[in-house]
């Protein structure tokens, strides 16, 4: 398999909602507001109707449930929707409480997007396996999205 650039995505959020804890761990909901995306395949603006829905377990790892739709430059509209794991060590729970920075490969979080549109000129993204990676940044999350082919 080989990993191949779609494009990187920028996400605006808004400081988290705590839901707190509950039977599955604590519950942390954040909207995102706006943002872009830029790569080979794909340009466009991240719309603000998203969330992610992260849950932390009591093993200090974080599942990510998110939504967002995007608009293309070229006036497509893609829904994605990607799960994910984000290691929450002590460092991460800083940065996410402060609003600090980190890089990629600093810590585990990764994600796997898939993607829906109707529109002709994008539909090769209904087909698409995706793995990424993201970074904390403060009040944003940006991740590197490729597309997984064969050999």
């Amino acid at each position: 398999m080989r990993l191949e650039l779609l494009f990187e995505m920028h996400a605006d959020l808004r400081a988290p909602t705590p839901i707190g804890p509950g039977p599955y761990g604590t519950r942390l909901i954040f909207d995102v507001t706006g943002g872009s995306v830029a790569g080979p395949r794909l340009r466009g603006r991240v719309l603000p109707s998203g969330g992610d829905w992260l849950l932390v377990r009591p093993d200090a790892y974080g599942l990510l449930d998110v939504r967002a739709a995007v608009e293309t430059e070229d006036g497509a509209f893609v829904y994605a929707q990607y799960y994910g794991v984000l290691e929450m060590s002590p460092r991460v729970q800083r940065l996410l409480a402060s609003g600090g920075r980190s890089e990629y490969g600093e810590f585990y979080f990764v994600t796997q997007p898939r993607f829906e549109t109707g529109d002709p000129r994008h539909a090769w993204l209904n087909a698409v396996m995706a793995v990424g990676e993201g970074r904390l940044l403060p009040n944003a999350v940006e991740y590197r999205v490729y597309h997984a082919l064969p050999g």
